[in-house]
């Protein structure tokens, strides 16, 4: 896609946060790998700029979603045979298992079909088998019968992965029966395979149960995965838009679709080149706040598609300031906490037509 250069929707990636922050979950894992999830266009902060600079770091795992961007990724990592792809939701026909062969991916399994799929393909190579441990999601009933299909069709088993399901709420007893379950089976089956268990959250709250490879995500971008025990991650993403107009308004007007705002005194407002189609929230609607000049100010009226209105009433906003929406300032789980979701959808949220700059 072809980014408007003259429209400044930027999302500002901060490549030395994203560094700063990969090395300090790294300081957290022991003896165990690092696996980056860079899935989802790096969760929206741009795969080619995040797999580069973690590339620098000398991270040499790292997960994406399906065949499709394991195909992107090895374009962006080169074939380096020693650098992994992992596609964590496997392969779902027969052209993702061709992609899979052709790119030296290593897709997770939960499903005979998929193994059956990679031996007509020919793949040769590696696969993670997913074991399901209490998310009931995605996972392997029998694993013994995937460990034998594997075998039959000359794939090599890389290790055994779940995934935990309350990994954020670290006094959850669900994360360590998962870890005990998932180290158990593995004690059964396959001992002397690598296991891969911890997310960002489950780093964080049972870091006793790295095994030897841990897959952060979240962490990563620099949002907190546990609320109330932060470590010192910083924010790589910062989304900002710029003042397009400013004008004064007197008592008894409204503001934006609807009219859901209406000033009850003379003021101004800004309006700002950024909207839902870019990602932010149309839930932010007069309630909202961004960032600008120093100060916070309050998001006024509905937010548009292409357009958000705030109230900048006794400052000196003009045309043209940056006004930030999430980043350093206003924290990105902050904003997302007052929509009752998660910032994970915020940072995948943020639109095609927002320009990811590196800074």
């Amino acid at each position: 896609m072809i980014h408007s250069m003259s429209r400044p929707a930027i999302a500002h990636i901060h490549l030395d946060h994203l560094r700063h922050n990969y090395r300090l979950l790294k300081s957290r894992c022991g003896k165990a790998a690092m696996m980056a999830v860079i899935k989802a266009n790096a969760y929206g902060h741009e795969m080619f700029l995040v797999a580069q600079a973690l590339l620098d770091e000398r991270c040499n795992s790292f997960a994406v979603t399906d065949a499709a961007e394991g195909h992107e990724l090895r374009s962006i990592l080169g074939r380096s045979n020693n650098i992994e792809i992992a596609l964590l939701s496997g392969i779902f026909d027969t052209e993702d298992a061709e992609l899979t062969r052709q790119h030296a991916l290593t897709p997770t399994i939960s499903e005979l079909r998929q193994i059956k799929l990679l031996q007509e393909s020919e793949f040769f190579g590696h696969i993670w088998i997913k074991i399901d441990t209490g998310m009931n999601r995605l996972g392997a009933e029998n694993i013994d019968q995937m460990l034998e299909a594997s075998h039959q069709a000359g794939i090599s088993v890389r290790g055994l992965m779940s995934h935990l399901a309350c990994a954020d709420e670290p006094e959850h007893p669900m994360n360590r029966q998962q870890a005990e379950r998932f180290n158990n089976i593995c004690d059964q089956v396959a001992p002397e395979l690598p296991r891969s268990l911890l997310n960002s959250g489950g780093l964080i709250c049972i870091p006793e149960y790295a095994g030897d490879v841990v897959r952060p995500g979240l962490a990563l971008y620099g949002a907190e995965p546990v609320a109330n025990h932060p470590i010192g991650l910083k924010p790589v993403m910062t989304l900002t838009g710029e003042i397009m107009q400013v004008r004064d308004i007197a008592a008894g007007i409204s503001v934006s679709y609807g009219a859901s705002f209406t000033a009850d005194q003379a003021m101004q407002i800004a309006v700002v080149g950024l909207g839902y189609a870019d990602g932010v929230p149309r839930g932010l609607s007069n309630r909202g706040q961004v960032f600008l000049n120093g100060c916070k100010q309050a998001i006024v009226g509905r937010v548009c598609m292409d357009y958000t209105m705030i109230d900048v009433t006794g400052t000196d906003a003009k045309l043209g300031d940056t006004v930030e929406f999430w980043g350093e300032n206003i924290l990105a789980n902050n904003v997302a906490r007052s929509l009752d979701t998660i910032s994970y959808t915020l940072f995948t949220g943020v639109g095609e037509r927002v320009r990811r700059k590196a800074v």
